[in-house]
């Protein structure tokens, strides 16, 4: 049987985490084969390896010094032990992943041992979560979901001067504003919070626009939010839509046909059901209450509203992570935890997107987050 290799650095190196559910700031190398799991590491990180990582065995590179001695550069060095810790094992090649450092793939190549490239190592063992994933996911959904909703209600709650533009304690409220906002409520959460979203008017009608500015009464205003936990390093994953003032219809019918292509996309998930065909479930209603699906030409009416973008994503230590609700999407597994996320979106109205997490199980889905209300309105 031919070992399998992950290597980098399990701070940045999700795969490698997930296997071995340790981090460190060093390069490590973990090697799978002959019933026993062997992780390099640094040796100043030896001891707590020992205690928290999952594996059978902790070595150092020094353990491993090939014949003309370790490279004074640690990634290398720690790639040149790996090597000889597979030749020790009488080992002619390794599989290995797609984060696999060249480093390492040239140190094995120099040791003579061949690398075998499996597309699939380390996405499947993520995608099915057990059950302390699914809690870590869970709270890193409710802090996004009260961050959110504290965002919403910011903005519902604020005061419109004579221009329209929103005002909150006495300065105008703007995209910025709220984002930092939100950073400072998720912080206060142990959560490393990208650049949210939050995006007013024509701003919104580009889905991944962040949003710039000052806010305006009577327009959609989406706010999408996707923390990581700083002590679990698992994602959120949320999206709500806030109109202060009065709403327009269009925006009412938009919101009508987006909660209703949510429900239709949670209702039909479940293992087995390919991300591809959960998509068509909620384009489906999309289209069906009048509105267009797919990237707009060059040739299209400026007031089209369409929905631009797929279903959702995986979730977990990467907030975007396969399998994708799209067309060519693969069956869902269980424990896969996805986003189900339809929208729309017009450059002179705006957007409008209700976004969840789900963990998908043989009867269907159950949400991972707390509730939060899908209303437009949140005065």
């Amino acid at each position: 049987m031919i070992p399998t290799l992950l290597a980098g650095i399990p701070s940045t190196n999700d795969t490698l985490f997930h296997a071995i559910r340790f981090s460190a700031g060093d390069p490590a190398a973990l090697i799978e084969g002959s019933g026993e799991r062997l992780l390099i590491i640094r040796d100043i990180e030896m001891d707590r390896a020992k205690a928290h990582a999952r594996v059978d065995r902790v070595a150092c590179p020094a353990d491993f010094m090939p014949e003309g001695g370790l490279s004074g550069d640690r990634e290398t060095a720690t790639a040149q032990a790996t090597a000889e810790a597979v030749r020790h094992s009488s080992a002619t090649a390794v599989r290995s992943d797609r984060t696999l450092p060249l480093s390492f793939v040239e140190a094995l190549r120099d040791a003579g041992i061949e690398v075998e490239y499996d597309a699939d190592l380390g996405v499947r063992e993520r995608r099915s979560k057990d059950d302390e994933e699914l809690d870590s996911l869970r709270a890193s959904q409710a802090a996004t979901q009260a961050a959110i909703a504290m965002a919403c209600e910011t903005i519902a709650g604020a005061t419109a001067d004579t221009d329209g533009l929103l005002q909150h304690d006495g300065d105008a409220l703007t995209s910025e504003r709220v984002r930092r906002m939100i950073d400072v409520f998720l912080l206060d959460r142990d959560h490393d919070n990208p650049s949210s979203i939050v995006a007013g008017g024509p701003q919104g009608g580009d889905c991944h626009n962040s949003g710039h500015g000052a806010l305006r009464t009577g327009e959609p205003i989406i706010i999408d939010v996707f923390p990581r936990s700083k002590t679990t390093k698992y994602n959120g994953d949320c999206t709500r839509m806030v109109v202060h003032g009065e709403i327009h219809p269009t925006v009412t019918r938009m919101y009508e046909a987006v909660l209703a292509a949510k429900v239709a996309g949670e209702s039909v998930a479940k293992t087995g059901i390919t991300g591809q065909a959960l998509h068509e479930a909620t384009t489906a209603v999309i289209s069906a209450h009048g509105f267009e699906i797919g990237l707009p030409s060059e040739s299209d009416d400026p007031g089209r509203i369409a929905m631009v973008h797929g279903t959702g994503h995986g979730v977990g230590l990467a907030v975007h992570e396969p399998p994708l609700l799209d067309m060519g999407g693969p069956p869902l597994v269980l424990g896969d935890v996805v986003t189900i996320e339809p929208g729309l979106y017009s450059p002179a109205i705006g957007g409008l997107r209700l976004e969840d997490m789900v963990v998908v199980t043989d009867e269907g889905c159950e949400d991972l987050g707390t509730g939060l209300q899908l209303g437009m309105s949140w005065a």
